[in-house]
């Protein structure tokens, strides 16, 4: 029996895979690597004050009720004294100053706030809080407030550490820095992250360099967001980008209302601010006070009383947390008719979304949540400075920090995206000027000593 001699065929050679064609946008991540190392370097002590500051206000919140427990809660009573009780037992106790604001108890077993401008030894932005017992008319104490909603001396002292280092106009560029460059790092971050998420995969298990990276870009895509958002809020109330942001708001006509305090021209001139300054003038409080109630403005409310004698009351909600309260309305205080009416719901879009953006910012859109939130963004901002700073020394072996990003990446962008992006870079420094000036800068000494090492013949390029 004959068998048929085997045969034996090989496998025609494979064709390599073709490499997959670069994305048009690919040039660009040399600049932004080079942009991000950069920034983060010299950017991310500014980002260290900032967040550790940052995370003790959040906390501030909860601290104040505990250590002002005593100031801010009392027993429940059968029922409240007339606002105007309150505000003489408050006047008898702190005759010094002028009545500027009265914040009635705004739920049960909370005090009545009195605020007294002009008074010695307070700053000029601050006033004196009398806290009243709104059932027995008591004085349970008296705190040095500050802003709208409230702070007392441990978040004031906080928030002014976060806002300018206790340096005043001054200390408020360090801030305002910060935030410029906040955003221009998260989204560097993004840029780098996406454009190399398949290697990051890989580095679980690994050590070293490696694994600081995973841990510096999966923390830094998943706090991205929250860090674009708080550069972009905290922007709208600093000195130089703050200012820019509200002549375009006021140009789009999207600027932030407010109610007409002027009385009406029959009665202007009676019942005007008196020399004791108590803010018993006209009808008196209490009147003013139900028709507020009257207009449907709900707890918590705050009463501003005249300003002169041809002024009204102001009356206006002061709840920051969601849903938002914050309608107003002008009373006459010698008929107590409202004389005008501003609601929340009638805000321009802009200016809703300034007013939700900052709320969230600082903490009181939602309450705990909120500063939870707040919280652990600030904690991550922390690791990934520390990770930043640690891959850098990883980079040098552990033995000193790594050698910098090399120049050159610019050359590599095409004119069709390089021209644009210059451009925006150019717009947006323009409209935030603690972004646009340090990066010229940046850019100017790096032209000079990438100039001075070509003529050494020790330029290096970025690869």
């Amino acid at each position: 029996m004959s068998t048929a001699p085997s045969t034996t065929t090989a496998e025609a050679p494979q064709e390599p895979a073709p490499a997959p064609s670069p994305s048009r946008w690919a040039p660009l991540r040399p600049l932004v690597l080079r942009l991000h190392f950069y920034a983060g370097v010299f950017v991310a002590p500014f980002l260290l004050v900032a967040a550790t500051t940052g995370f003790l206000y959040a906390g501030a919140f909860q601290a104040e009720r505990i250590v002002y427990a005593h100031e801010l809660t009392v027993s429940v009573g059968d029922r409240e004294l007339p606002i105007s009780q309150q505000v003489t037992a408050a006047r008898k106790a702190h005759p010094e100053g002028t009545v500027s604001a009265v914040r009635p108890s705004p739920e049960a077993g909370a005090t009545t706030r009195v605020m007294l401008s002009g008074v010695k030894g307070i700053a000029a932005d601050h006033t004196l809080a009398v806290f009243v017992d709104p059932y027995t008319g008591k004085v349970r104490g008296a705190l040095e407030q500050y802003g709208s909603t409230g702070a007392l001396p441990l978040r004031t002292w906080i928030d002014e550490l976060h806002r300018d280092l206790q340096l005043g106009e001054t200390g408020r560029l360090y801030s305002e820095f910060a935030a410029s460059w906040l955003w221009v790092i998260s989204g560097g971050g993004l840029v780098l992250w996406f454009s190399r998420r398949r290697a990051l995969r890989k580095v679980r298990g690994t050590s070293g360099r490696r694994r600081t990276l995973g841990l510096h870009g999966t923390v830094g895509v998943w706090t991205a967001v929250g860090f674009i958002f708080l550069s972009a809020t905290g922007l709208t109330w600093s000195t130089y980008a703050g200012a820019n942001i509200d002549e375009l708001r006021t140009s789009l006509g999207q600027s932030t209302p407010s109610v007409s305090a002027a009385a009406s021209g029959e009665h202007a001139g009676h019942g005007g601010a008196t020399a004791t300054g108590n803010a018993q003038h006209g009808v008196g409080l209490d009147k003013i006070l139900a028709a507020a109630r009257a207009e449907g403005l709900g707890n918590p409310v705050e009463i501003v009383p005249p300003a002169d004698a041809n002024s009204a009351y102001v009356v206006r909600q002061v709840q920051r947390s969601w849903p938002e309260k914050q309608d107003a309305v002008a009373v006459d205080p010698a008929t107590g008719k409202v004389t005008d009416e501003l609601r929340f719901a009638g805000y321009p879009l802009l200016a809703k979304l300034t007013r939700w953006g900052i709320d969230l910012h600082t903490g009181v859109l939602f309450g705990l949540v909120n500063q939870i939130a707040l919280m652990l963004l600030a904690g991550s901002l922390i690791l990934l400075i520390v990770w930043g700073y640690r891959m850098w020394w990883q980079r040098g072996r552990g033995s000193s920090f790594g050698r910098p990003i090399p120049r050159g990446a610019w050359a590599q962008v095409p004119p069709l995206l390089l021209v644009p992006c210059l451009a925006v870079i150019a717009v947006l420094g323009y409209f935030v000027p603690l972004l646009g000036i340090p990066l010229a800068a940046f850019i100017a000494v790096d032209v000079v000593l990438g100039e001075v090492a070509h003529r050494r013949g020790q330029r290096t390029y970025a690869k």
